[in-house]
Parts: structure tokens; C-alpha cells; sequence
């Protein structure tokens, strides 16, 4: 399966999910019949959608303090626990072992699902005297009316040891030609797109802070949920631009770029996050053929004036971090050959 995602532009891109950790595959499947028969694929990013109950501001309640009266000095605070999240808790745990692993959410739906997985749950605004020495913002915008106010509140519980981390978006660099940027390249002004606008604010606010930020290209996992691609299939023929490129990172990457950002403990600074091998729509959908995963058959691309993407490269990171991705290409994690 595969998904794309993009926290405002909704770029839509491959996931596929070969090795994905049994729990949190339960979690993303045991809820959603219709991801159960599709066997098929694609998060689409409804922008790490599955952790939008950690911005439902119409939730106001308060959990008496769950926290411990003591914070370890390894100790986590994930704001929205979604697949991203979880996949930090995972790996996080692995490395420190002993440390204690909180997630915030806005609603106790899935508080069952995070104590499965070994993480103490909490509701957004809950009271606690302790601040965090890690703190990963993982939430989307797409679900409240104020995501800096969000962010600010999320650094409150950040003691400012160790690292306070924001999940932001590649959507915000200015290019829509297809042409080369990096970690350094122009942004999109304030003023021309509500959804590059919510995240820069939340970017000024997270810097303001003294946070980091890590901007993330379309995330996909899996080959069974719905996205782009299946979107693409089951309509056969689509009214885009087959040569609009796309950029992106496998949630497990995700992951793990942005536990090595955090353990380096850096404040006030901006990374990228992808893998270095931008497709256009119609190289994905050659992919997907190619992969001879999907039985259906996709036609044409049939667009011509909209706008195009952008070739991100993050080497600049990667040489800073001292970090590859598991997954080199979307082709790689398909298992074909370039």
C-alpha cells in the first residue's frame, strides 16, 4: 500500500507496509473496515491524519495529572500520538530504555490503544507542575482553530533541556516549477496561502521557543490504505499534470530523523526531511504498474496548466545528522530496481 502526504499542500504519496510494527498496524486497521478490505494502501496525509484527535479544540477536558512527580531525564511528551508518533514511541523506547512516554491528545478515544502500545495517555491541557526534556509536536493543522496557539501551549510543558520538535511541511518552500530546493531556499510569503500561512506562524512560534523544526515531504508506510495512488487508480483517468513532482519519506525515516534531531538536542534550528528521490505523478503510477501489487490499471493524467512541484534535497542534513533513510526511494521500498 501506499500513501502519500503533505501537511497543507495534500500531495498525495506511496506508503507500503512490509515490516510495520504489529501494534500500530492493528491500530491503523483494526478501526477502519474498509481499510481492513482494501488490503490496498495510501495515509493520505489528511496530514498525519490518524493523529488529528491531538488538535479537536472542541475538547476541552482535563485529566487529573497523569505524569509522574518525577521526570526522567529521557523522559518523552508526544502531541499527537498518530503513526508518527507512535513510531517515535517505539524507537525512543528502544533507545532508552526505562524512560517514561507520554502522548497528548485532545479526546480519550484511542487512550486505550496508546496504553497498548506502553504510552501514558493525557488530554490536552491537562494540570502538571513537571516539564518535559523532550517534547515532539506531531499534530496536524487541519483540525483547530488556532495551531500556533497549539504549539505555544505545547512548549509550556517543555523544560528547555534536551529538544522541543515540530513536524512541519516541505508545502511551505516557494517552488511550484519543478525546480531544485533545499533546507535554505526561498519560502512562500506570508499572506498568499491559508494553508502555508498556519504553518509558518506555527513555525514562528515554534522558533520563538527556542524549538527545532523538521519539515517533512509526503509520508507513506504501507500498501493498505487508501491515497493517492488507489485514488488514481480507481478513476482511471485524472485531471492532473503527469509531470508535477512529488517528494517523499517513509514514516519509519520519519521516525528516526527526527529522534537523531532530538538527541543532538539542537534549539532553534530547521531540517528537511525526504529521501532524496523526487517522482512525478506519472513515475509513481509507473511504479505502482510495475510493482505488480494492484490488479486495476491506470489510463492517463490528463492535465496541462496546473501547477508544478519541487525537487527537495536535505543532503545538507543528512551530513549535519549523520543520518540515512532505511527506505533510499519509493521504488526501493516497492523492491524494484531503478
Amino acid at each position: 500500500m501506499i500513501a502519500f502526504s503533505s501537511y497543507s499542500s495534500i500531495n498525495i504519496i506511496p506508503i507500503i507496509i512490509s515490516d510495520f510494527p504489529r501494534k500500530l498496524h492493528h491500530f491503523l486497521t483494526s478501526r477502519n473496515p474498509r481499510i481492513r478490505r482494501d488490503r490496498g494502501f495510501f495515509l493520505s496525509m489528511a496530514l498525519h491524519s490518524s493523529s488529528s484527535s491531538a488538535l479537536d479544540t472542541s475538547n476541552s477536558a482535563e485529566l487529573k495529572a497523569p505524569y509522574t512527580n518525577v521526570v526522567g531525564e529521557k523522559d518523552l511528551l508526544i502531541v499527537g500520538p498518530g503513526v508518527l508518533g507512535r513510531l517515535v514511541a517505539e524507537k525512543w523506547r528502544q533507545d532508552h530504555p526505562g524512560c517514561q512516554i507520554y502522548g497528548q491528545t485532545t479526546t480519550s478515544d484511542h487512550h486505550d490503544e496508546l496504553i497498548q502500545l506502553g504510552i501514558n495517555p493525557c488530554l490536552r491541557g491537562t494540570k502538571t507542575e513537571n516539564q518535559f526534556p523532550y517534547v515532539i509536536f506531531c499534530a496536524p493543522p487541519s483540525q483547530t482553530v488556532d495551531y500556533p496557539g497549539d504549539v505555544r501551549l505545547a512548549a509550556s510543558n517543555w523544560s528547555g533541556e534536551g529538544a522541543f520538535l515540530f513536524t512541519s511541511s516541505t508545502a511551505v518552500y516557494d517552488c511550484s516549477d519543478n525546480g531544485l530546493c533545499n533546507e535554505d531556499s526561498p519560502l512562500v510569503p506570508l499572506g498568499r496561502s491559508p494553508r502555508t500561512d498556519v504553518l509558518l506562524k506555527a513555525e514562528n512560534a515554534v522558533l520563538e521557543t527556542g524549538g527545532t523544526i523538521l519539515r517533512l515531504a509526503g509520508l507513506y508506510i504501507s500498501f493498505r490504505y487508501k491515497g493517492a495512488h488507489v485514488y488514481w487508480l480507481e478513476k482511471g483517468v485524472v485531471p492532473l499534470r503527469p509531470d508535477h513532482i512529488l517528494n517523499l519519506i517513509h514514516y519509519e525515516d520519519a521516525a528516526s530523523l527526527a529522534i537523531a534531531i532530538m538527541k543532538q538536542q539542537f534549539h532553534g534550528r530547521i531540517f528537511l526531511g525526504c529521501d532524496n528521490h523526487p517522482l512525478s505523478r506519472q513515475e509513481i503510477m509507473d511504479c505502482v504498474k510495475r510493482s505488480g501489487k494492484f490488479s486495476k490499471e491506470f489510463q492517463a493524467f490528463t492535465g496541462t496548466d496546473d501547477p508544478l512541484g519541487k525537487r527537495m534535497n536535505n543532503s545538507k542534513t543528512r551530513a549535519e545528522i549523520a543520518w540515512e533513510p532505511k527506505y533510499a526511494s519509493f521504488p526501493q521500498f516497492l523492491g524494484l530496481t531503478e
